[in-house]
């Protein structure tokens, strides 16, 4: 197999929090897919090499990892009807747009998802797909298709609607489907597509949407799925203080007591946004192990609150970055989600929140939030999924720190990006991929898709 060095990049992050962590300011050797050696400014490596890629004008990161998302929304980003819209008006505004979505609509708004984060610097996004209309049933497998077509890595949940507007919750009864046609094509999915194992291109996880879309019984029942064919679990939970309302209503129950109440509070959930937890119930979800989705952007755009992302960390809660919908973002772009992080973060817990723990947020913890302990970081025996980015844009032009430049400057796109030892992204572009051809097709279906 091919050697490839990438030699002497301009700054690295690695996001090895290892106590021996060594030097890589000489760069990396890649074979087979997987990093073998980690090299020292001015070592060589211990073997010969075929390929020497030069990364002094390049920073080296990790891939960025995308714990949260809704790849259909690229379809009604910025709809000026819920432009200025909290959650739950959000929401009710864009169902019955979303329930026209047609599977050639949900390939191109994948495709377009997936390229947008490929050129932010992302090497593996988790997808939560939980519209499923008459004519739709496939949903997933399409986006099976498209995430190998462009040679990512995803993990693509199944989520589900069980719970509409005639037994009080907020979708309408065209998305909302049988539990029990929810649960056979969960089943399917997983024996289908579902990878296991270091390099694992897809992975299926189980996702009912919401306390506020789904039943009590769809939630018990995915647990228990989940448990059998030894899949994780996600869903949105504590993200706004509506929500909170529903849960006391409904149930009876904060959100975190209703999450254990349903079998849900372990180390086989991640949780999307996770914002109103109070002092015991993020203790409660560090002794579980249960994860959290941290969505800056959504949170901000949407007026639903700030994670408390530094204690959830300090009590043992696995915590990434997801961009959320890009109806609720209005974009895709993983390394603008660090940015974002790093700064609400600041803002709750003051400047001295550092540059390098919301890198660390967007790889080693998205990792984490994931299940994944072959990728988000650059060390011997991890896959070879990593970013390069060039600094000699205006926007950098006068910065000292080369790393902290990618977040403090505002990079929005990396010039390469490799994902198992393939290159996905060459000079800040995705090769066979037609990217006017792709726009002027997914533009044309977002129009027809708003005027019914």
């Amino acid at each position: 197999m091919t050697r490839l060095w990438i030699k002497n990049p301009l700054g690295v992050f690695t996001a090895d929090d290892t106590p021996d962590a060594p030097d890589a300011s000489g760069g990396l050797v890649v074979e087979n897919a997987v990093i073998t050696e980690v090299l020292a400014r001015g070592a060589e490596p211990s073997a010969p090499v075929e390929e020497v890629f030069d990364a002094s004008q390049h920073v080296l990161t990790p891939g960025l990892i995308n714990t949260h998302h809704h790849f259909y929304q690229t379809l009604t980003r910025a709809w000026g009807l819920v432009a200025d819209a909290e959650l739950f008006p959000w929401l009710t505004g864009l169902y019955p747009v979303w329930a026209r979505l047609t599977p050639r609509a949900l390939e191109l708004a994948t495709t377009v998802a997936l390229a947008e984060l490929l050129l932010s610097g992302c090497t593996t996004a988790a997808d939560h797909h939980y519209v499923f209309p008459p004519g739709l049933d496939e949903a997933i497998d399409i986006q099976v298709s498209a995430v190998r077509r462009l040679g990512l890595r995803a993990t693509l949940t199944r989520g589900s609607m069980t719970l509409g507007q005639d037994d009080g919750g907020l979708p309408p009864q065209s998305v909302v489907q049988p539990l029990d046609t929810i649960l056979e094509d969960s089943a399917r999915l997983v024996r289908t597509y579902h990878e296991t194992g270091p390099g694992a291109q897809v992975q299926i996880a189980l996702a009912p949407c919401s306390p506020f879309s789904v039943t009590t019984d769809a939630m018990r029942e995915s647990a228990r799925l989940a448990t059998e064919l030894d899949v994780r679990l996600h869903t949105h939970l504590a993200e706004t203080l509506d929500e909170e309302d529903f849960c006391r209503e409904r149930f009876g129950m904060r959100t975190v007591d209703y999450l254990e109440s349903v079998g849900w509070l372990t180390d086989r959930t991640w949780l999307g946004h996770g914002i109103h937890f109070d002092d015991e119930e993020i203790s409660r979800l560090g002794e579980a192990g249960t994860a959290v989705a941290h969505c800056p952007t959504s949170n901000m755009r949407l007026a639903s609150g700030i994670a408390r992302v530094l204690e959830l960390e300090d009590a043992g809660v696995p915590v990434g970055l997801g961009v959320d919908g890009s109806a609720s973002n209005d974009a895709s772009t993983m390394v603008a989600e660090v940015r974002q992080a790093l700064y609400l973060q600041r803002l709750r817990y003051g400047a001295s929140v550092p540059v390098h723990r919301a890198l660390a947020w967007g790889t080693r913890g998205s990792a984490r939030v994931l299940g994944r302990d072959d990728v988000g970081v650059l060390a011997v025996g991890k896959q070879a999924d990593l970013a390069l980015w060039r600094l000699d844009e205006l926007r950098f032009s006068g910065s000292h720190d080369p790393v902290a430049a990618l977040v403090l400057c505002a990079a929005d796109r990396a010039d390469r990006v490799m994902v198992g030892g393939q290159w996905r992204v060459v000079d800040g572009r995705i090769p066979d991929l037609d990217v006017d051809a792709l726009v002027a097709e997914h533009s044309a279906a977002a129009r027809g898709l708003i005027s019914g």
